[in-house]
C-alpha cells in the first residue's frame, strides 16, 4: 500500500488501552474530555478490547472499515501501542504511542491464567495461552514509514525497557522522557505536541 499521499488533520481518532486496562484509564479518560471539548468534530473510538489479540484486531479493523484512511489517527498504550502499530502499519495512518510494547508476545506469556481489570477489581478475564501466539502473528516488521509515528517514552517506566521501546521507534518523532513512569502520569503535560504532531493544535468547533 503507498502511504505517500499527506495526512490531513484527523477526522477519526482511535485511542487503544493497555494490558488489563480499560476506557476508564487516566489517559483515556483525559484524551476523550479533550477530544468533546476542543475537538467536538472528531469522531471519538476508545473500545473496551477484548482479550484475544487476534479478536480485538478484527474488531478495530471492521470497526474503521468506513474511515478515511488520510483523515484517520491511531493512539495507544503499552500493549495498546503494540496494537496501535499494527494498525497503523495496516492503514497508513498516523500513530500516537504512550510507552508501548515491543514484544508482549515475550513479556505477557508470564500472565497466562486469570486476570483481573486495573479499573474493575471485580471484572475478570482468562489470559490463554493461545493469545501469545496471536501477539507474535500481530508483531511488524520494520515501519514502513517512521514520520507516521510519534513515541513517548518514559525513561522511568517500571514495566517496560525503556531502551527496546526508543530503538523500536528512534526514526520516528520520540520525546524521551528523562524520569515518568509507565502510566506517564504526566500525560496532561504531552497534549500540546501530541495534538501539534496529529494535526490538532487549534480548537476543532462546530461550525
Amino acid at each position: 500500500m503507498s502511504h505517500a499521499q499527506p495526512h490531513s488533520a484527523p477526522t477519526h481518532l482511535l485511542y487503544l488501552h493497555g494490558f488489563r486496562s480499560s476506557p476508564q484509564s487516566a489517559k483515556a479518560r483525559l484524551m476523550a474530555q479533550h477530544m468533546a471539548t476542543q475537538h467536538p468534530t472528531v469522531h471519538w473510538w476508545c473500545p473496551q478490547l477484548p482479550p484475544s489479540p487476534h479478536a480485538a484486531m478484527v474488531m478495530l479493523m471492521d470497526g474503521m472499515k468506513e474511515w478515511p484512511r488520510k483523515s484517520m489517527a491511531v493512539m495507544g498504550s503499552s500493549l495498546g501501542g503494540f496494537y496501535a502499530t499494527a494498525v497503523a502499519e495496516r492503514t497508513g495512518c498516523k500513530a500516537v504511542l504512550l510507552n508501548p510494547a515491543v514484544d508482549p508476545a515475550r513479556d505477557l506469556a508470564k500472565y497466562i491464567g486469570e486476570q483481573t481489570s486495573w479499573h474493575d477489581p471485580d471484572e475478570h478475564f482468562f489470559f490463554q495461552a493461545e493469545y501469545v501466539q496471536e501477539l507474535e502473528k500481530l508483531r511488524c516488521g520494520a515501519l514502513a514509514d517512521p514520520s507516521h509515528y510519534l513515541a513517548i517514552i518514559a525513561k522511568g517506566d517500571e514495566v517496560l525497557d525503556w531502551r527496546e521501546m526508543h530503538a523500536r521507534y528512534a526514526e520516528g518523532a520520540v520525546r524521551l522522557l528523562t524520569g515518568g513512569d509507565h502510566a506517564l502520569s504526566d500525560f496532561e503535560d504531552h497534549l500540546p505536541a501530541i495534538m501539534a504532531f496529529l494535526g490538532l493544535s487549534g480548537p476543532t468547533l462546530r461550525p
